[in-house]
């Protein structure tokens, strides 16, 4: 049974940093590309980024080219999101999610974690 654990979350001050963690376990973490979304109040849940299994290949949402990056440590089965320059907009629970095949679209992703909150706020 897969898990999906991700941690650091937090309130940040618009400008500033995070990086969140997602643990893996139950699953071969180095055949799956794993993937980020974020869901607002009121608002569908919404892909963020994507890592292709072997880590070279990624994909962003176009608002967080540039600020985000998606990274992965097969030894610690572990994926990374490092969030920069981070906005209010930001602001949503942040899921990562393993994915059947490389995608963007929501469909393709089978198991999730509980959630992270993040906050940019002043």
């Amino acid at each position: 049974q897969v898990q999906l654990v991700e941690s650091g979350g937090g309130l940040v001050q618009p400008g500033g940093s995070l990086k969140l963690a997602c643990a893996a376990s139950g699953h071969t973490f180095t055949s799956d590309s794993m993937g980020w979304f974020r869901q607002a109040p009121g608002k569908e849940r919404e892909f963020v980024a994507v890592i292709h299994y072997h880590g070279v290949t990624k994909y962003y949402l176009d608002s967080v080219k540039g600020r985000f990056i998606v990274s992965r440590d097969n030894a610690k089965n572990t994926v990374y999101l490092q969030m920069n320059s981070l906005k209010p907009e930001d602001t949503a629970v942040y899921y990562c999610a393993r994915a059947v095949r490389f995608s963007q679209n929501i469909r393709e992703y089978d198991s999730w974690g509980q959630g992270t909150q993040v906050t940019v706020s002043s």
